[in-house]
């Protein structure tokens, strides 16, 4: 800020030609400039300059006026000077601080301004996951046979050979247990039970008729594991979800009847259901499960090798020597048991033919079924 020629180059000629009346008069418009300078503050920067122009020490408007005016004027009137110009310091300074409070507070506000959330404005969009389109699908198994009265159980997926083969029938001769189709963990020096991740979820089946008196209806969803080599259609780790009814008096007719309704539930009302004899150890009689083509409705096509039927699962009745390792009787007891792979399902559902997409990670695959 420019300091004003007029008041820090007058002469000593020009005070002491003055009189109380013009030294007065001089301060009134030294005062009125000072003011019209301050009430343009309106920021830090400015407000500095301000500071700076009137009350620097070397420089200062103040101190030109203690230098010309004051030391220079005759005895008569340097009363009248010094009082004026203790006046308009006082006046000076006040103001000064003043306009510093007022530009802080404006600032303060600005702050609080620019940090303030307005809560009328439209959030910021952010990207939501989604259930992962296997959970998505055995979702849908828990929800079909929840409503037919069904329970969800869970078990272990480090299992040991008596409840992932014995206890379901699988004798040690059989390929299943053999070290070609599943993990076997490293035993511990000294260790006398050996472990395995389990290669179905049949074994949660045993652990539950174990703890529970029929009558048992469970389904257990879960990770298994196997020794495929993966391509579009095998994985190592896969999903499945066993089944399970025990009770008196579960015929045939109850089982296919709950078979038929689960596959209509999950593809659609108009899907056919045909089931061909078949071996397992732990089932007898033993059946496998095929669905009409959703594809073609069963007229024939590439997908269903032109048969018009897809195989979907296996399944059957209990075999009577599984109750011997639950304490079961098998005279007054039966039923039924399935199991279903997730990712096959998923598959046939929504058209997809390679099961490694599922454990890929690729975003855009997995948005498609959010």
């Amino acid at each position: 800020m420019p300091v004003p020629l007029d008041y820090t180059r007058r002469t000593l000629d020009d005070i002491r030609a003055g009189s109380p009346e013009h030294v007065e008069t001089l301060f009134t418009d030294l005062r009125a400039d000072f003011d019209a300078a301050a009430a343009a503050v309106d920021t830090a920067g400015a407000w500095k300059s301000l500071r700076d122009a009137w009350l620097g020490r070397k420089s200062g408007i103040l101190s030109a006026i203690t230098d010309n005016w004051l030391k220079p004027a005759p005895p008569e009137l340097k009363r009248a000077v010094g009082a004026a110009l203790n006046q308009i310091k006082a006046h000076v300074e006040a103001v000064i601080e003043e306009r510093r409070l007022a530009v802080e507070a404006s600032a303060d506000q600005l702050a609080l301004a620019a940090e303030r959330t307005d809560l009328s404005l439209p959030g910021v969009a952010r990207p939501i996951g989604t259930r992962h389109i296997l959970r998505q699908t055995m979702d849908d198994f828990e929800r079909i046979f929840l409503s037919l009265g069904y329970s969800v159980a869970q078990g272990p997926e480090i299992e040991t050979p008596y409840y992932n083969f014995e206890a379901l029938n699988i004798p040690e001769t059989h390929p299943a247990r053999d070290t070609m189709d599943t993990f076997y963990l490293d035993l511990p020096p000294g260790a006398l039970t050996q472990y395995l991740l389990r290669t179905h979820t049949s074994p949660v089946q045993v652990r539950t008729m174990e703890k529970q008196q029929p009558p048992v209806r469970i389904i257990v969803p879960g990770k298994v594991y196997r020794r495929d080599n993966p391509d579009s259609t095998h994985s190592y780790m896969f999903h499945q979800v066993e089944g399970l009814a025990v009770d008196t008096d579960i015929t045939f007719c109850e089982f296919k009847g709950t078979i038929e309704y689960f596959i209509r539930e999950f593809f659609g009302p108009k899907v056919k259901t045909r089931f061909r004899p078949s071996y397992f150890p732990f089932t007898e009689p033993s059946a496998e499960v095929d669905a009409s083509c959703i594809f073609c409705d069963g007229a024939g096509c590439r997908i269903c090798k032109y048969s018009g039927w897809i195989e979907l699962f296996g399944s059957g009745m209990v075999d009577p020597a599984v109750y011997g390792f639950v304490n079961y009787d098998a005279k007054k007891l039966c039923g039924f048991a399935f199991g279903l792979g997730v990712d096959r399902f998923a598959m046939l559902k929504y058209g997809i033919d390679d099961i490694q997409l599922f454990f890929q990670n690729d975003v855009r695959f997995l948005r498609q079924f959010s």
